[in-house]
């Protein structure tokens, strides 16, 4: 990679950086090796093989290697170039900010589903997201509802930091507010909302270092630990479901594997009423909708 002629087609270089994430076992090596070649560039967009490239000067070359060597340790694509897609939107992440997977989408998914069928798309629905990340689930939803504000509430300074940047970058701060704060605590002062969204840590605690690496290495463990059972979260959220929630409103969650009865029996106390599921893409239950109830 060091002897480039001056100019030659992106497959050569390409090749290089596919070779070596493939012997890791990287099965998205071809799309991965176009994505770092652009970050090395300069550029926002992967480099396809067929475009013809300059040399990679000593800057570029040191880049590169950098930003492979982190890939081939498990960093994914989505950290290192420090933002991720999510319902065709853009949001920067940070160490402090769980990455967003097109599973969540469900969430956005189901609670669009509910305002359309309620005839509330274009209605000023109050949102909130409970431990909002990257704000993702809450700016996602509202790019859907024109005129719904909503609140995002996270224990993470830094995390409401990259949650404002993201409205503001996505033309959504006049309608998005954050505040830290935990999920577990009382918030009467908030009032109530339409739609609530949580996507809490849920995953048992000894379960964590067995899950994929770019998840239990990369995603930071307060938005991931959910306690011995994966439970520990639900017994703090529940109840402030049931306090915030509007009476005709529609609370959204993400949920782990096989917790759906269990969740369902503490929203019960709650004074929350369970009324649908949803499936992710792997057609894993993956989202509760729960109503105030009656």
């Amino acid at each position: 990679m060091c002897d480039l002629p001056k100019k030659q087609e992106a497959r050569i270089i390409l090749r290089s950086l596919e070779q070596a994430m493939a012997v890791a076992g990287i099965a998205s090596a071809k799309t991965d090796a176009r994505c770092l070649l652009g970050l090395a560039l300069g550029r926002d967009m992967p480099v396809l093989p067929h475009e013809v490239v300059s040399p990679l000067d000593a800057v570029c070359q040191k880049h590169l290697s950098a930003i492979l060597e982190r890939r081939l340790a498990g960093e994914p694509i989505s950290r290192i170039r420090g933002w991720r897609e999510f319902w065709s939107l853009r949001f920067a992440i940070s160490r402090s900010t769980l990455d967003p997977r097109p599973d969540s989408e469900t969430i956005i998914e189901a609670a669009v589903t509910w305002a359309i069928l309620n005839s509330a798309q274009t209605a000023p629905l109050r949102c909130l997201d409970l431990g909002t990340g990257s704000g993702c689930l809450l700016l996602a939803l509202l790019s859907e509802l024109p005129q719904a504000t909503g609140i995002g509430i996270d224990l993470s300074l830094d995390v409401i930091g990259v949650a404002a940047a993201n409205a503001n970058s996505l033309g959504l701060a006049g309608r998005a507010h954050f505040h830290q704060h935990s999920f577990c605590d009382d918030l009467s002062n908030f009032g109530t909302f339409d739609i609530i969204l949580s996507n809490p840590p849920y995953i048992p605690t000894a379960d964590i270092a067995g899950l994929a690496v770019d998840v239990s290495n990369f995603d930071p463990a307060l938005a991931l630990d959910g306690g011995i059972d994966g439970m520990t979260c639900w017994h703090g959220l529940l109840p402030r479901l049931g306090e915030s929630l509007s009476d005709k409103g529609a609370a959204f969650v993400e949920i782990g594997l096989g917790q759906e009865a269990a969740i369902v029996q503490l929203a019960a106390n709650a004074n929350l009423e369970f009324v649908k599921s949803y499936r992710d893409l792997s057609d894993v239950i993956r989202c509760l909708q729960f109503g105030i109830k009656m």
